[in-house]
């Protein structure tokens, strides 16, 4: 399966109209702490119809190197971003972005979120809780604990906001 079907397209759109698209969601991604190539190939995923992709489909359609895709999908890969298929019967891997995954990452972020508070924790006793740096950790930690104690019914609300809209899409389809 190649990524451009006919010249100038990608899945039928506008090739050029795409890869600008590609480029300035992942510059928004960079400006906010993302390495550069992993964000276009992860913003490149997100934007196909089947969220799937070889590195050498990733490669011709960012017009960049193999080794530029090996570099970002193992990226990708080691953040839970993306993972990393096997089609049967073939020894090309297929790099594939999974419909929930900002859901997924904000399940991860509360599982770093308790790492966080024990070392924070720490520190506090550390620094003592009555000196300025012991206070600033003090509310550091206080915040992460608030932001995970509403994190799950947050991520609730979300799962009956993303069946409703799921629910919604299938009727109109």
């Amino acid at each position: 399966m190649t990524t451009e079907t006919t010249e100038g397209r990608i899945e039928g759109r506008d090739a050029e109209a795409f890869l600008r698209f590609v480029e300035r969601f992942a510059s928004v991604l960079a400006d906010s702490g993302w390495p550069r190539m992993p964000a276009r190939v992860f913003v490149c995923l997100l934007a196909v119809d089947s969220g799937r992709r070889t590195a050498a489909e990733l490669a011709e359609t960012l017009r960049v190197s193999p080794a530029a895709i090996s570099g970002a999908v193992r990226y990708l890969t080691q953040v839970n971003l993306l993972s990393r298929e096997r089609e049967p019967g073939s020894r090309r891997d297929v790099y594939r972005v999974h419909d929930d995954i900002w859901y997924e990452a904000a399940v991860r972020k509360d599982r770093a979120l308790t790492r966080w508070e024990a070392s924070l924790r720490e520190g506090i006793a550390v620094l003592g809780p009555d000196t300025p740096a012991g206070r600033r950790m003090t509310e550091t930690l206080e915040f992460f604990e608030f932001v995970q104690g509403e994190l799950p019914g947050m991520l609730d609300r979300w799962r009956e906001v993303r069946d409703r809209l799921r629910a919604e899409i299938s009727r109109s389809s």
